[in-house]
């Protein structure tokens, strides 16, 4: 089984001008490893995360859109499986860390442990899907994975991981935001 913050700092080896999307614990691990102006971090929106990586995708089909979703997030809005899908947008890739805990919320289980996210995005009707749990595997596709055409999937595999400090006033500084809207603005 991997560590999020591990497979996070694989992936950041190959993020370049992506936007990325994400939320709660997803999000601290992801900005822990530096400050980027394309990141967009949905303010509170637990569950939403898939649904605004969407909207950027759909509206800025010239950037590829990065969506680190925790599990717990990702079974709040089981419906953006579909809508994605039905979307189909090229410049999507849809990354859940299923560490079987809404860690968020105190570390409890999720309701079924043994859910298999990468089956339901593959009969949801996902271009492409993947399923990681070593982390030598997913250090060596991580950059494949970023590339191909989406809607891309991939589950991470990880274990729970250390108690995390949530400074949400720094996650969603204002200025943040105001960053990534200059920036895809300018583009």
């Amino acid at each position: 089984m991997m560590k999020r913050d591990e497979c996070f700092r694989a992936l950041a080896r190959h993020v370049t001008d992506e936007i990325v999307v994400s939320t709660y614990s997803s999000a601290v691990d992801w900005l822990a490893l530096g400050e980027r102006t394309l990141n967009y971090f949905s303010v509170g929106a637990m569950g939403l995360d898939s649904s605004h990586a969407l909207g950027l995708a759909l509206g800025r089909p010239d950037r590829r859109v990065l969506c680190l979703q925790g599990d717990g997030s990702f079974l709040m809005n089981l419906g953006c499986l579909v809508t994605i899908a039905a979307a189909a947008p090229r410049n999507f890739v849809h990354m859940v860390v299923q560490n079987s805990t809404y860690e968020a919320n105190g570390g409890h289980p999720i309701p079924n442990t043994k859910a298999d996210f990468a089956s339901m995005a593959r009969a949801a009707g996902y271009a492409q899907v993947y399923d990681f749990s070593e982390l030598a595997n997913f250090e060596q596709q991580a950059g494949h994975v970023l590339k191909q055409d989406g809607p891309v999937f991939a589950t991470l595999h990880v274990e729970p991981s250390k108690p995390l400090t949530y400074d949400y006033p720094k996650l969603y500084d204002a200025k943040r935001r105001e960053a990534i809207k200059a920036a895809l603005r300018e583009t």
